[in-house]
């Protein structure tokens, strides 16, 4: 049903709109219940993961709601983005932002007066404005969603003043039901939304943090440019992110990748705002495999396909963590969350923390960063740590992470531990790791023979072992508290008292077997990946979707998605009935794309069957 019908037709049911507007089936859990409350008018907070559909949340109610809706967003990509998915659906919606020109904003506003628009998409700083409230008051509006709603509280981990004043809005329009949306948000923080706007006896909804189809991988940092060139070649043609802490580091990889011939480009707050818009658009628009970034692509990611998200330096908190290992695998199907870990990295954010003024909010920085560094630790099921921040409780192992498909096999480390203990005391406790595993390893080069270290008792007694092994023993040794390293000399290995016992063989102590290839996980079948398509038809579909995305100028997942190719795939409907069943295929997307896409299969049936 087209949003012209919609609005001569009495209100649809929510059953209607998903079916005849976003073309699914059915509800996943929890929708059912928030579009329900917000329909009859009552407040909601809504905590659903990235990628389990927090739009349609609000989206359903606007449609069977009379009036407009409001919907509060960070970012201007993250608009235009909802907007060009909502019109392809054939809903009015519409977005008001910096960029537009005169004659556009006047345009906007004339068809929100015209009563022509059911969603129109602002910012925080636009919708506080003494003449933007004025606009509204002359508007009937059904709903206001807050999206991202997580950066209106100081507990978040994204904490944004103009956020935090939302609350005035709900001063002027006391009687507009109120919906606020995050995919992260611990006890403290929903508190403070639910505070901080006022929300009279809302519907809470705590969804599942659980993504089952991304498989969370740990890898420790040895050679971590050549391990990423490695992990991305394997991935050619897949569509991935990779985080950076610096744009050095970001400019960097980017020149290093295109060389190994992956298309590869940068982001980073320091580049040009025309650059950062090419890149965002060439990625939305599968003309860019991979996007090196900074944490400034942040919020505006809203593409299904990304496959894997590489997190190359370890992230300040679990809220970014799980923010950004979310923008993968949106479309339901198996991706993976890959992080290079070295302690070190850990131990300058500590440092960068410690310069930070005290008070409340380093508190609160130093807890979420040490329950990071807990996380990339952990040597049990890396989902139940991260499902246990956010208060969801589970006992069984998730079987799809780093630590439940290679569990860590363990050996008696007590040899191992005190050659690498005695090497670091026999050179006076005043080196790193790297230069510890040089004299371990008996490496002859000029700053061992300058400090005359290879005439010690422990040079070289290490030699059989590969230099990330020993980084990896070394890394073990500073966990369990044997060895420290100082950061106020330079990360010097420095022994502790509980090394003394170890040290003279009077306990006993396990490690766990070094793991030192990217590759050396178990390939147990992933049940997710387990798709009877038909490969050949996919890649026909796929290619059809790019020409007409080019042809409309708009991403390739705004015609259809991965996810429904793959169904086009599996089920090739050959009338447009079949095609309504497939899941993401409306009425309007039906009536607009379904003759090419139903002539590429028949074609294909045809040619299979020659």
């Amino acid at each position: 049903m087209s949003e012209a019908a919609l609005a001569m037709s009495d209100a649809p049911t929510p059953q209607q709109v998903l079916e005849e507007v976003f073309g699914y089936d059915s509800f996943r859990d929890g929708q059912a219940d928030v579009i329900e409350a917000a329909v009859e008018g009552r407040d909601c907070l809504v905590i659903m993961p990235t990628g389990g559909g927090k739009s349609l949340c609000y989206q359903v109610p606007a449609l069977v709601r009379r009036g407009l809706t409001l919907v509060i967003s960070p970012l201007i990509s993250l608009m235009k983005d909802q907007v060009d998915q909502l019109r392809a659906n054939g809903v009015a919606a519409a977005c008001i932002n910096s960029t537009m020109a005169r004659e556009e904003l006047i345009d906007t506003f004339n068809a929100m007066y015209n009563g022509e628009l059911k969603l129109v998409y602002v910012s925080p700083e636009r919708v506080l404005m003494p003449d933007f409230i004025d606009h509204l008051y002359q508007l009937p509006l059904s709903l206001i969603a807050v999206d991202e709603a997580h950066c209106i509280s100081q507990w978040g981990h994204d904490f944004r003043p103009e956020y935090a004043a939302l609350g005035r809005i709900r001063e002027h329009f006391q009687q507009v039901p109120v919906m606020a949306l995050t995919a992260t948000a611990d006890e403290a923080t929903r508190g403070d939304i639910l505070h901080r706007l006022s929300m009279k006896d809302p519907l809470v909804h705590m969804g599942s943090f659980d993504r089952p189809n991304i498989r969370y991988n740990l890898v420790e940092k040895h050679k971590p440019l050549a391990q990423l060139v490695r992990y991305v070649t394997n991935l050619r043609g897949q569509c991935g992110i990779i985080y950076c802490n610096s744009r050095k580091r970001v400019e960097q990889l980017t020149e290093k990748l295109c060389d190994n011939h992956v298309r590869a480009a940068a982001y980073h707050a320091g580049l040009e705002n025309t650059e950062r818009q090419r890149v965002q658009e060439a990625f939305q628009r599968d003309d860019l495999h991979v996007v090196v970034a900074t944490v400034a692509f942040g919020m505006g990611i809203n593409k299904p396909n990304v496959r894997y998200v590489v997190h190359y330096d370890i992230p300040r908190n679990i809220e970014s963590y799980y923010q950004e290992t979310g923008r993968a695998g949106r479309d339901g199907l198996p991706a993976e969350a890959m992080m290079l870990y070295d302690p070190s990295d850990l131990a300058w954010l500590r440092r960068m923390l410690d310069e930070k003024e005290e008070g409340a909010q380093k508190q609160i920085e130093s807890h979420k960063l040490n329950a990071m560094g807990a996380f990339a630790e952990a040597q049990t099921c890396r989902r139940q740590v991260l499902l246990n921040y956010f208060g969801e409780f589970r006992e069984e192992p998730c079987g799809n992470c780093d630590i439940c498909l290679d569990p860590p096999k363990k050996f008696d480390g007590v040899e191992v531990a005190q050659k690498a203990l005695s090497c670091v005391y026999r050179v006076n406790q005043s080196f790193g790791i790297g230069y510890v595993v040089d004299v371990l390893r008996g490496m002859s080069n000029q700053r061992v023979r300058d400090h005359g270290h290879e005439k010690l008792t422990t040079y070289g007694i290490g030699r059989e072992h590969s230099h990330e092994y020993w980084v990896s023993i070394l890394r073990q040794l500073i966990h369990r508290g044997f060895l420290v390293q100082n950061i106020t000399r330079s990360s010097t290995l420095q022994l502790t008292e509980e090394a003394r016992p170890l040290l003279r063989g009077e306990m006993p102590l396990e490690l766990a077997v070094p793991r030192l290839d990217l590759t050396a996980r178990s390939r147990k079948q992933d049940k997710l990946a387990i798709r009877h398509y038909d490969k050949k038809l996919f890649a026909k579909l796929r290619q059809l979707r790019k020409q007409i995305a080019d042809d409309e100028n708009i991403p390739p997942y705004v015609v259809f998605n991965d996810a429904s190719l793959m169904e086009m795939a599996e089920m090739l409907p050959t009338s447009p009935g079949e095609m309504l069943a497939v899941n993401g295929v409306g009425q309007r997307k039906l009536e607009k794309f379904g003759d090419q896409f139903l002539d590429v299969i028949e074609a294909h049936l045809i040619q299979s069957a020659e």
